[in-house]
């Protein structure tokens, strides 16, 4: 008895492993949607490899020396806006040095002295306290349409037409009463 049951569980193991391996080799990986983007490591400089990898730095170059624009810091994900002409209230989805997003409504304080002082139907404008604009983030464009027309099948694959089943009491299935 307890060997029938050992082979039973073996035998159920072995067919379980065979069905998981079976499906796992069919399966096909779901598609890549057309609006994705590969992440790409961008280096700025050659110099910038050298700063990261302990070499000094050039004095004599003004490029190497000068900040990097405060805008760098910040992604504009997302805007809501008031529709053009109209006052309301606006809100701009922003990440800041790679954080997680959050939402800013217009007016309010992003970080310091720096406030959202002005939305756009793509676009979000930040200055310093009651200044001028500081600098204004774009979203980026949008994916062109998919457009494309279906294509039609071969011949040979075409639809086949299929007789109506035969009605039960005898008469013919295309005559309706």
């Amino acid at each position: 008895m307890v060997s029938r049951l050992l082979a039973f569980v073996l035998w159920a193991l072995a067919a379980a492993s065979a069905v998981y391996w079976g499906l796992r080799l069919t399966a096909s990986p779901l598609a890549v949607p057309s609006q994705a983007m590969p992440v790409v490591a961008q280096v700025g400089s050659p110099g910038a490899v050298v700063r990261m990898l302990g070499g000094g730095r050039s004095p004599t170059d003004p490029a190497q020396s000068a900040p990097p624009p405060e805008s760098s810091r910040f992604r504009l994900l997302g805007v809501m806006a008031p529709p053009e002409g109209r006052s309301g209230p606006g809100v701009a989805l922003l990440s800041i040095d790679g954080k997680p997003p959050r939402a800013y409504a217009l007016g309010s304080v992003v970080e310091g002295e720096l406030t959202l002082q002005a939305l756009g139907q793509r676009s979000a404008t930040f200055g310093r306290g009651s200044g001028g604009a500081a600098f204004t983030l774009e979203l980026p464009p949008l994916p062109p349409p998919q457009t494309g027309a279906p294509q039609a099948l071969p011949p040979d694959q075409g639809i086949v037409p299929v007789a109506p089943a035969p009605r039960p009491d005898g008469g013919d299935p295309a005559i309706r009463q």
